[in-house]
């Protein structure tokens, strides 16, 4: 596979953590970086209420959406270990900008988080922008040791997670960039024009971000990602 330059995309999958998460990152996965950027400079951004992201979206148009995954779904299923039975559900596909200052940040918006424990929900990550910005981590929930939040670790989770925060009188203030409180970051994506991530929604992550270049509202300057959720089912 190559980019819309020529260059050969580069494909690496990496086994993450104690867990061995899978993780695929394609490097110079450049073909859809210029429409992608067209399209969010032409969108209209909001506030995002379904969810804490700490800034802005808005939405890629379908048939953007239907490229990127109708080029890529094939070979999720070797790597992530997928049930060839399961088919392709896409479920919210956004462009991301960060705009909420570290102070205004909200307890929930200082800490890792997980998507779902759903195994089969996925996140699909596209740095639009040229850097430098900050990139993604994965952190390890220390009292627990657990990288993924399944369905059967959720509840001992959220209660040790949620004990621990209240002894300590609620998260460090900021965003979370490194290991602090009860988590460890044990791994990073780091930020790259072109590069496309995918990774299981059940791990624990966060923005590592770059207070200086990252908090934004501007697509054309700013943290711009396209973030695709999908699951199979």
């Amino acid at each position: 596979m190559n980019g819309a330059g020529g260059e050969k995309v580069q494909r690496k999958i990496e086994h993450i953590g104690n867990d061995k998460t899978p993780i695929l990152t394609l490097d110079s996965f450049d073909m859809f970086t210029a429409p992608l950027q067209n399209a969010a400079y032409q969108a209209t951004f909001a506030p995002d209420v379904k969810t804490y992201y700490p800034g802005v979206r808005a939405p890629i148009p379908k048939e953007a959406v239907v490229a990127v995954l109708r080029g890529l779904f094939r070979q999720l299923y070797p790597v992530f270990d997928i049930p060839r039975h399961l088919r392709l559900k896409p479920r919210d596909a956004n462009f991301s900008l960060i705009t909420r200052a570290p102070s205004a940040l909200g307890d929930l918006q200082r800490i890792p988080h997980f998507d779902t424990s759903n195994p089969y929900f996925f996140a699909l990550l596209l740095y639009l922008n040229p850097g430098p910005h900050g990139g993604t981590g994965f952190f390890r929930h220390k009292s627990t040791g657990y990288e993924r939040v399944s369905e059967e670790r959720a509840e001992t989770y959220f209660s040790v997670a949620d004990q621990f925060l209240q002894q300590q009188g609620g998260p460090s203030a900021g965003y979370v960039k490194e290991s602090r409180d009860d988590y460890e970051l044990f791994h990073e994506i780091e930020y790259q024009q072109h590069r496309l991530t995918v990774y299981p929604g059940n791990v624990l992550h966060s923005i590592l971000v770059d207070e200086q270049a990252d908090i934004s509202a501007d697509p054309k300057t700013g943290r711009l990602t396209a973030n695709l959720f999908f699951e199979f089912a």
